[in-house]
């Protein structure tokens, strides 16, 4: 099985080094699927709780949280608009895929839910998955993963390396 993480102490660091990769990976060529953060979203939030996503290679851009108004502190993760992204990925081929992206191994995946099938379907059809892992999910992403998945250090060439070796 070819599944690997990144994770990083730094806030919004794999979101931002996953988000790159998928763009240099497009520009040469590669046929990507999955999501990343949308680089040039600004959140509106002071704690950055807030999100929006672009479907790989080329599709949508999608705002997976909701407001929640101010002072609200509970998760801002919108079920359907991350339903909407993972039907879309979940209709795209993965015959001539090189790589699975996912952004965020996030609640909804360590509960069993999001993009844990896709992920399987990815693995399935022998494609590689490179999943953004928080610190605090990182026990449940690899008992999904079985403890088949390597930890990649937080940093571009690293990441591009991995990703390079497994096309």
């Amino acid at each position: 099985m070819k599944i690997a993480y990144v994770s990083s102490q730094k806030r919004g660091e794999a979101d931002r080094l996953l988000s790159e990769l998928a763009d240099e990976l497009n520009n040469n060529g590669f046929e990507l699927r999955g999501i990343v953060k949308k680089a040039s979203h600004s959140p509106i939030y002071q704690d950055g709780c807030d999100m929006s996503v672009r479907v790989l290679p080329d599709g949508a851009v999608i705002k997976i949280t909701q407001n929640l108004g101010v002072g609200s502190e509970a998760c801002r993760l919108d079920p359907s608009a991350l339903a909407e992204a993972v039907a879309q990925v979940e209709q795209s081929s993965f015959e001539n895929a090189d790589l699975f992206i996912l952004n965020k191994f996030g609640p909804e995946e360590c509960a069993g839910r999001g993009f844990r099938s896709v992920m399987g379907k990815a693995l399935e059809h022998g494609v590689p998955v490179l999943v953004g892992v928080g610190p605090a999910s990182i026990p449940q992403f690899q008992a999904f993963a079985d403890g088949l998945a390597i930890s990649l250090p937080d940093d571009a060439v690293s990441l591009l390396d991995w990703c390079l070796t497994r096309s």
